[in-house]
């Protein structure tokens, strides 16, 4: 099994010459592959490890991983690139795990206002002083927006709700509904800087009561409040529309029903921003990600959201990829994890924290080099004939 893994490496190396690294085994043995010194090396601390990888690839990687019978010093990053490199594409899962998956998307087909509840509960609510400690202090958990400028995340987090804002062309004494509003960040905004009024929905209750605290310490809750409730019992009609980071938890199944709550929460000519990550081709999610990250996520091409919004007559017009700003964003946030790697192994323990790294900075190596996108879609809801004709309202 080793000598699967050997010819992998000699494959990668024979591609990209330019990089270093070596592969360690549990006897103390090295192989090293390019020139220099290695910029990581792989270790296998028992053959089990090995076993994992070859028979489940991606996903045996991640668990062997996660339970310590497999590590990496030096460039995580450079190492978890190799997953796009062709020799281990070409690897697949084994029948067994085939057979799980396939049961599993069956299970899950129809992501329900239940099983939504559970899946969101399952990453959201794992306590706001874990996400504290590596977000910003803005709470926002999604892609950052990094103007020319900014340097800071918090600047960079504020910036992305600007973006959002000049989009939505907010303006004072207009009323906004924010679909899986998080810890409230974006409705905090416009109600300081835009003067609207608003309303957010989550299925998290922590980020509930967060949110709630949130709006009457800034004493925003005149102006602004949070529900905890499903996208699909919201109401009421907005003048403007926003979803930031949810529509990845909808599910294929559910695109015609978000789109049609949409428009009917939307005024006829309502403008929309929706902003989610995606990908190019139509495909389901990594296996490890879907069983250990985010249940019931799907992450959609372009296609199926302009197919799904043209259903319901939302026109889009404009469509903005963020791919390196996500990157950009995945690698603060793996940075500033990993600074409170001792807290978290005490609090959650090791196997956690192993997890939610390769998480992070997997995400990050997905966004640079594989078909992850962040799709940021301005619509309206039917024709407006008065949409500004080019971008110039977002950058001056």
């Amino acid at each position: 099994m080793i000598g699967t893994i050997e010819r992998i490496f000699q494959q990668i190396s024979a591609t990209m010459p330019e990089e270093s690294f070596a592969l360690r085994l549990w006897d103390g043995s090295e192989r090293h592959y390019g020139q220099g010194a290695p910029r990581f090396t792989l270790t296998f601390e028992d053959e089990s490890g090995v076993l994992d990888v070859v028979r489940r690839a991606q996903l045996g990687f991640g668990e062997a991983y996660m339970r310590g019978d497999l590590d990496v010093e030096g460039d995580f990053q450079l190492l978890l690139r190799f997953a796009f490199e062709e020799p281990v594409r070409q690897m697949h899962l084994g029948a067994q795990d085939k057979l799980r998956l396939v049961s599993s998307l069956l299970r899950n087909r129809k992501n329900n206002a239940k099983r939504a509840r559970k899946n969101v509960a399952h990453h959201y609510d794992l306590g706001n002083d874990f996400y504290e400690l590596w977000l910003d202090r803005t709470m926002t958990y999604s892609c950052a927006y990094w103007d020319e400028g900014c340097e800071e995340i918090d600047h960079a987090q504020e910036a992305k709700y600007e973006h959002i804002c000049r989009k939505l062309e907010l303006k004072p004494g207009e009323r906004l509904v924010d679909i899986g509003c998080g810890w409230g960040g974006m409705l905090e905004y416009a109600a300081k800087h835009r003067g609207v009024s608003g309303v957010g929905y989550t299925l998290s209750r922590q980020q509930y009561e967060f949110a709630q605290d949130r709006f009457v310490r800034q004493g925003l809750d005149d102006m602004v409040e949070v529900r905890l409730q499903d996208y699909r019992e919201a109401q009421g009609k907005f003048d403007k529309f926003v979803s930031i980071g949810m529509f990845e938890h909808v599910g294929k199944e559910c695109f015609d029903a978000f789109f049609t709550k949409t428009r009917e929460l939307l005024v006829p000519g309502g403008t929309g921003v929706l902003h989610t990550i995606g990908r190019d081709r139509e495909n389901e999610i990594d296996p490890w990600v879907k069983k250990y990250i985010f249940p019931g996520g799907y992450l959609p091409s372009l296609g199926q959201l302009a197919s799904g919004m043209g259903k319901t007559d939302l026109c889009v017009t404009d469509v903005e990829n963020l791919r390196l700003h996500y990157a950009r964003t995945l690698d603060e946030w793996a940075n500033r994890f990993e600074k409170h790697r001792e807290r978290i192994c005490r609090e959650l323990g090791e196997h956690f924290y192993r997890m939610w790294r390769l998480y992070l900075h997997g995400s990050a190596v997905a966004f640079k080099w594989g078909e992850i996108r962040l799709f940021q879609i301005t619509f309206t809801n039917g024709l407006r004939q008065d949409v500004p004709m080019t971008r110039a309202h977002l950058y001056h």
